[in-house]
Parts: structure tokens; C-alpha cells; sequence
């Protein structure tokens, strides 16, 4: 036994003990268990999952669980550099070494933060949740296990929760604004201002004030972590210089369509030797490191809609006003990926929609009994846009049978009443709210 390092996973168990840790910001995400079952948290670097991890440990101390039946530990600690594969089971004996009384008698807690970076974690995790009363909670993102990579590890011994970075009612939150309120004009005024923060900052915690200039700088570095330490260093990829490439036209392109063929001739006339089958890779780990997704065409076919163009949409569109050329992205495109977001952190399944005359819809979601249409659009003032966003919206409800469309744009409100049925055009953060705040619907 290493006695040294029980002493040490004694006196860290103890040291988080002594103090309630700080909760932060109130997400909208809440953490559930299942009975045996580990709870893991995933979601892209900075996006707040250790902070959310706090948010239920003070939960579970305001329903009057004691301190002393949590253990916390976080294993990117370089203290806990020595912990080996034989032995992650340290943790558990140094804590009941602790509370030997409480050994099969009290659940205890165990919050796992970063616990990729001990080897044979898999295994302890497994025997703690046979053996022990507990429950546990897991995070992790690295370049040595991604947090997504975690849940498949885990999968049928684990639940997992997606975290996404601030949504815009979160934003508003943690700028001290509620969410509870009666619709007054000051509130909408002051909710549309909000928003214009929000379109100017993004999602991530660390940049909610920051300065334009720190806000850039740490989008920079986040793009270049997620790249070199989930990508490159994560799958050993050989060309480093061909992810950078790929990502940079990726982001440049938010919210437009691509083929991995096309992809694949852009790094070709760069000079980078990358196959085809890579290019597909490179745009699966983007996705599995919560930094760049990729949506569909809504065909009942799998093959066609496999083979038609894709579109790529990035995890903060305040990020990719960060780390652009800033050649090619519109304020349009920035609303759609807002847009996309929303649907997204929501868990749905989100494709974009083409007419049998051409026209596209941005977002086609399926939901039970019928699908949801959504079209993103800056602002319609110009009769020509207005036109053309109506019609393939309305083509799209009436191809597909739906009663209902919604237009999202800056700040424009209407109904609209087509032969296909009703078009609500909202402002943007009027729409962002009705999915995640139900009391402000009326605001």
C-alpha cells in the first residue's frame, strides 16, 4: 500500500470538506442518477461541467446530506499524478478510512472530476457502483479520454448529461436579471438589450465580461486546445497543419453545406496529402470533442441523406467571430448557429430541409407526431427576403404536413397566415426563452 498517497486522498477529501465549494452561476441542466449507475457530465472544454458538479453537491447539502458523505476530487491535480492502474481504489479505501461507520450503512457521494487521467479508472468506477452504497458523478475532457469518449467507455453502466456553454436565458441569469417577471415593455427592452450581449460575448463562463480583446484571446486558445489536445495529440494525427486548415474553413463556413469530397479537394490544393477517409475522421472527432456538428438533409432515405451536402455549425457563435478570417461570416449566419444551439442543447436530433422546388429551410426537427420547422433569418425588412422565407417555409409545412413554422430573426414580430398553415416570426430572444424559460413566453 502507498501509504504516502492514502495520506494525501485523506487530507485533499478533507480539505473540500472544510468548505463549501462556490456554485457559481445556476445552470438549467440538473444532474440526475440512476441506482447503479454512474452519472456522467460531457460537454466541450470550459463549458462549466466541474462548476455543475458544485450545483448538485449544493443541492444535496441544502436537502440536509451531510459534507461528510461526499468526496470530491479533482485528478487533473498534479498531486495525483503518481495514482496508478492499480490503484484508483485508494480513493474509496482513504475515505472509509476516514468514516469507517459510514461503510455500507450511509450513500455516500463520490464527484470524479477529470478521472480520465488515472489509469484502469473503468474498473474501479464498475466494482465502486456493485459494491459500495453511492452514487457517482463523473466529468472529464482531455487529451486523454474526451469526456463523449468517457460515456462510451461507461455505456450501460452510465447515464450521461450534455452540457452545453451558457444558453441565452442562462446568460441572462448570470447577469443578474431574472427570469420570473410580469411582461412589461421595460422587460422586453431590457431582455433585447441582454440578448445584444449575448450576441456579442457567447456562452462560455469565462468570457461573460471579459474585454473584446481578452474575449478573442480566449476563444483563440480554446479553439487551440480543443484542436492540438483532442484532436492531434488524442488520435496521434499526423498532419497537424491539415486540422488547423480543415477547422479554419469549417468555421469560416458556419452554417453553409459541405462534402467531405469537397473538404478533402480544399486541403489537397493546400498542399496536405490527406484521404478521404480521414477528412471523415477529422470531421467526427470535431464533433466528439463538442466543437463543430453536423446536420443532415430530413430525407426518409438514409443513403440520400448521407450523400447530399451537410452543414457544419460551431458549439458558440461568438467563438467563431473569435477565430474566423471574418471574410465570409455574416450576421445571418451567426443567428442560425445560435438557432442551431438552442435545438441542440435540447437534445433533438437536428436536420435542415429542402423543398421539392429547391428551397431550403434551416432546421427541420422530428418530434412525436409531426416535425418542427424553424427558419433563421437576420431580418426580413426586405420585401424580396420576406417572400423568399415565407414561401420555402411554407413549401416545407405543406410538403411535410405541418401546421406551424416559426421564423427567428433579430428583432422583427408577426404572425403570418399561409395556405399552409400559421408562420410566427420572433425576435431571437424572445424564441430562445420559450424553450427554456416558460415564464417568459409573455414578456
Amino acid at each position: 500500500m502507498d501509504t504516502a498517497l492514502l495520506t494525501l486522498l485523506k487530507e485533499m477529501i478533507a480539505d473540500f470538506q472544510s468548505e463549501a465549494p462556490d456554485a457559481g452561476v445556476e445552470r438549467f441542466l440538473r444532474l440526475q442518477a440512476a441506482p447503479r449507475k454512474a452519472t456522467v457530465c460531457i460537454g466541450v472544454r470550459r463549458s462549466g461541467k466541474t462548476t455543475l458538479l458544485f450545483q448538485h453537491i449544493r443541492r444535496l447539502l441544502d436537502s440536509g446530506v451531510p459534507m461528510e458523505n461526499i468526496v470530491y476530487l479533482n485528478f487533473f491535480d498534479d498531486r495525483l499524478r503518481s495514482l496508478n492502474r492499480d490503484s484508483p481504489g485508494l480513493v474509496s479505501e482513504a475515505y472509509f478510512s476516514m468514516f469507517p461507520g459510514k461503510k455500507g450503512v450511509e450513500k455516500v457521494w463520490f464527484f470524479l472530476d477529470e478521472l480520465q487521467c488515472v489509469p484502469g479508472w473503468e474498473a474501479y468506477v464498475d466494482r465502486l457502483l456493485r459494491t459500495e452504497k453511492c452514487e457517482v458523478f463523473i466529468t472529464g475532457s482531455s487529451a486523454q479520454l474526451l469526456s463523449s469518449e468517457i460515456a462510451t467507455q461507461m455505456r450501460g453502466r452510465s447515464l450521461s448529461w450534455e452540457l452545453f456553454p451558457f444558453s441565452f436565458g442562462e446568460f441572462v441569469r448570470a447577469r443578474g436579471m431574472s427570469l420570473d417577471g410580469r411582461p412589461t415593455s421595460k422587460r422586453r427592452l431590457m431582455l433585447a438589450a441582454h440578448f445584444d450581449a449575448y450576441w456579442r460575448a457567447g456562452g462560455f463562463p469565462e468570457t461573460l465580461d471579459a474585454p473584446d480583446k481578452i474575449r478573442v484571446k480566449t476563444h483563440q486558445e480554446y479553439q487551440n486546445a480543443i484542436l492540438f489536445r483532442d484532436v492531434v495529440e488524442r488520435h496521434d494525427v499526423a498532419h497537424p497543419r491539415a486540422v488547423v486548415d480543415l477547422a479554419s474553413w469549417l468555421i469560416d463556413n458556419t452554417a453553409s453545406t459541405y462534402t467531405v469530397n469537397r473538404l478533402a479537394g480544399y486541403l489537397s490544393a493546400l498542399g496536405h496529402k490527406i484521404p478521404k477517409a480521414t477528412v471523415g475522421d477529422l470531421l467526427d472527432w470535431f464533433e466528439d470533442a463538442y466543437f463543430l456538428f453536423t446536420t443532415r438533409i430530413f430525407d426518409a432515405s438514409l443513403a440520400r441523406s448521407n450523400t447530399n451536402p451537410k452543414k457544419i455549425y460551431c458549439i458558440d457563435h461568438a467563438l467563431v467571430r473569435s477565430v474566423s478570417s471574418g471574410v465570409s461570416i455574416s450576421d445571418g449566419r451567426l443567428l442560425e448557429n445560435i438557432v442551431f444551439l438552442a435545438l441542440r442543447r435540447a437534445g433533438a436530433k437536428v436536420y435542415y430541409y429542402r423543398t421539392k422546388t429547391g428551397l431550403e429551410v434551416d432546421f427541420a426537427v422530428p418530434r412525436k407526431g409531426g416535425v418542427e420547422l424553424v427558419q433563421s433569418c437576420e431580418t426580413l425588412a426586405q420585401p424580396a427576403t420576406r417572400e423568399r422565407e415565407i414561401r420555402a417555409l411554407a413549401g416545407a409545412m405543406q410538403e411535410l404536413g405541418v401546421s406551424a413554422g416559426t421564423i427567428v430573426t433579430r428583432s422583427e414580430q408577426a404572425d403570418v397566415q399561409t395556405p399552409a398553415g400559421l408562420i410566427s416570426i420572433q425576435p431571437a430572444w424572445r424564441w430562445l426563452l420559450s424553450r427554456e424559460a416558460p415564464g417568459d413566453k409573455s414578456a
